[in-house]
């Protein structure tokens, strides 16, 4: 049996994910990869990271998305020194 790096099995998920163009399609693979509960932590976590850079505060972001305070603080350190979520959730 022929064996994938797992680094490249990470960059071939990436890859399978950036083909996508229609959301229901986006919505069907994740439904097939990820349980119901790491999809709604997915959202809001992508949530809180919007919220953070829309300027609103810890306690404000608290108190609007179903999030611990461990893992806002994981998503406000991606938001200030990551590139991921400033790239694709600019405030409107």
């Amino acid at each position: 049996m022929d064996h994938c790096p797992k680094q490249e099995r990470i960059e071939a998920l990436f890859q399978l994910i950036a083909s996508i163009d229609d959301p229901a399609d986006c919505r069907d693979l994740f439904g097939d990869l990820c349980t119901v509960k790491e999809i709604e932590n997915m959202a809001e976590r992508c949530f809180a990271a919007k919220l953070l850079l829309e300027g609103y505060t810890y306690a404000q972001v608290m108190a609007q998305a179903d999030i611990s305070s461990a893992t806002l603080s994981r998503v406000s350190r991606c938001v200030q020194y990551g590139t991921g979520y400033s790239k694709f959730l600019k405030s409107e």
